[in-house]
């Protein structure tokens, strides 16, 4: 396997391949660009996003400033909007459904390390991906975590940490997230 193919499989793999510094370098060309357009040039914000991206919508809206590690590990469905300062390292998959909105400051992150310092201290990564579903809701300051699933029709509460996955219909918030509310089934 090349460390291409072990990052995506979730595996250990080493960040410093040649390969995989270039991909970074080409998304931090993008972001950089992206993030000094100016407010009025919303189409060619689209046209640098959709460059980036691996799959995206038709209607997609991401304020500056934004990061990513990779972009092409990000997929979004239709209806993406992304406020101020969002993070996504997509180190493995990142993906979206339909209709989900970010509010400010909100870090979706992928990227993991050994939890044995010995692993960890080899320079070694993994990550594992983040799905989340149609008509979700992310509040500002929230913290999505490497492996979560988010169902549809999620509410995720300002300033939560989310560790573990969650279901359809359900609000949630706290350090770290657990369901506040569940809400109606749609009709």
């Amino acid at each position: 396997m090349t460390e291409k193919q072990k990052m995506l499989a979730g595996k250990l793999y080493d960040p410093g391949e040649p390969e995989l510094a270039k991909m970074r370098q080409i998304a931090r060309q993008k972001t950089e660009k992206f993030n000094r357009t100016s407010h009025n040039e919303s189409q060619k914000r689209v046209d640098i996003i959709k460059s980036l991206f691996g799959s995206t919508g038709q209607n997609i809206h991401i304020e500056p400033s934004f990061r990513c590690d990779y972009g092409r590990n990000i997929h979004v469905g239709e209806n993406f909007y992304a406020n101020f300062d969002c993070v996504i390292l997509d180190v493995a998959e990142v993906r979206f459904g339909n209709n989900c909105l970010l509010a400010p400051q909100v870090g979706i992150y992928t990227a993991t390390h050994p939890l044995l310092p010995h692993e960890r201290n080899s320079g070694l990564e993994l990550a594992k991906q983040i799905t989340i579903g149609d008509n979700c809701w992310i509040g500002g300051h929230a913290t999505i975590n490497p492996g979560v699933q988010l169902g549809d029709n999620v509410v995720v509460a300002s300033g939560a940490v989310v560790t573990k996955s969650f279901g359809d219909n359900v609000v949630i918030g706290g350090n770290p997230a657990k369901v506040i509310k569940e809400l109606p089934i749609n009709e």
